[in-house]
């Protein structure tokens, strides 16, 4: 089921009736393919939650308008919108059985959706035997693991057929290892169901992992939509350029003359059409070529060896953090006594940005 955001804005009222409101999401607009998996992505406070609860239904929106395919469903109850959620906590009734979690929703439905409770079992297995909990069902939720629990959660959201399943950081309670291992399941039962997904997460590793189309989000605004890949090679602003990637872009104050980039006192790269002036550089980690003849230089710090890649870390006086991190191939290492190092920059992997407003600046190679 295709869903349409159409200029979604969302203010709550100030406390005690005084001060302003609080825009939590603003001018929203976007639309999500039909069976698709779109991952909501931001830091703490963007709107991401409140934007999948304004699509659930829990909160209604100040302006604007939702659509699930041609049907508005603005004003529609939660109850009747055929949306599953999965929430962060879990939310399963302690005293109750999985087989009995899940079922749950079952039990609310009337008139000519009522159904038996053969009907209501084998719904049960079916979702259970997807999410691979079949041998969990006269369990509690207490002897459960992080992971299984989880899973019977998504169990629960999915037995009632709906058309979008919503997902508000569903992973955040598991350890790194369960990680890994549910997003590859909540992955594999999108593409088994085929049910249009949206997930929120503040991880983007987690995000680009899993994700057809994610969703930058900052302060309320989109900031830049599209395949997980696409956005990282080509970040919109430099908010978008510092929150995608691991470890994350090198950021360095310097400046175009004559068409060339300066760090420094070092010129490290040709930037066509771009003009004179003070810009923000950022160079991905991967975008570093360790070379005698190359333009950029640092002073040595360490070199952390990552099997496959070495991790040449490094000072430079105009990077923003304390260090730059810079991968190459693990055939490339500094020799040892070696106090400072040199790169030449892959072009593509180094993005300019206006000082003032964070807003990209293209050069010539696109």
């Amino acid at each position: 089921m295709k869903v349409v955001l159409d200029s979604l804005t969302k203010i709550f009222p100030p406390r005690m009736g005084k001060g302003e409101g609080v825009t939590a999401v603003k001018d929203f607009t976007f639309m999500i393919p039909d069976g698709t998996l779109v991952a909501l992505l931001g830091p703490s406070g963007c709107g991401k939650s409140t934007m999948l609860n304004m699509i659930c239904g829990l909160e209604k929106p100040t302006e604007g308008k939702i659509f699930f395919g041609d049907d508005d469903v603005t004003d529609l109850p939660s109850e009747n919108r055929g949306v599953g959620m999965v929430f962060q906590n879990y939310a399963l009734y302690p005293h109750m059985t999985v087989y009995n979690n899940i079922i749950f929703p079952l039990g609310n439905l009337k008139g000519k959706e009522k159904l038996t409770k053969e009907q209501m079992k084998e719904r049960a297995d079916k979702v259970a035997s997807l999410v691979q909990i079949e041998q969990l069902m006269q369990r509690k939720p207490g002897e459960l693991s992080g992971g299984q629990q989880q899973r019977v959660a998504i169990a629960r959201a999915l037995v009632k057929t709906p058309r979008l399943l919503l997902m508000d950081e569903p992973l955040s309670n598991l350890d790194a290892r369960l990680r890994l291992q549910t997003r590859e399941e909540i992955r594999r039962i999108q593409r088994e169901t085929g049910v249009t997904t949206i997930f929120v997460t503040h991880d983007q590793e987690e995000a680009m992992s899993i994700s057809d189309v994610i969703v930058v989000m900052k302060d309320g605004e989109l900031h830049q939509s599209g395949k997980p890949q696409e956005v990282y090679d080509d970040p919109a602003n430099l908010f978008v350029a510092k929150f995608l990637g691991t470890p994350a872009i090198n950021i360095f104050e310097a400046r175009v003359e004559k068409e060339t980039l300066k760090i420094g006192e070092d010129t490290v790269l040709n930037v066509p059409g771009v003009r004179d002036g003070a810009v923000i550089a950022g160079i991905r980690p991967e975008g570093f070529i360790y070379d005698k003849e190359g333009g950029l230089k640092c002073e040595l710090d360490r070199v952390e060896v990552m099997g496959r890649d070495i991790s040449i870390v490094s000072k430079n006086p105009a990077c923003e953090a304390p260090v730059v991190r810079s991968i190459i191939d693990s055939d490339e290492r500094p020799k040892d006594g070696v106090k400072t190092v040199t790169f030449k920059l892959r072009p593509n992997k180094v993005h300019l940005f206006e000082p003032e407003t964070g807003a990209r600046i293209r050069f010539g190679r696109r």
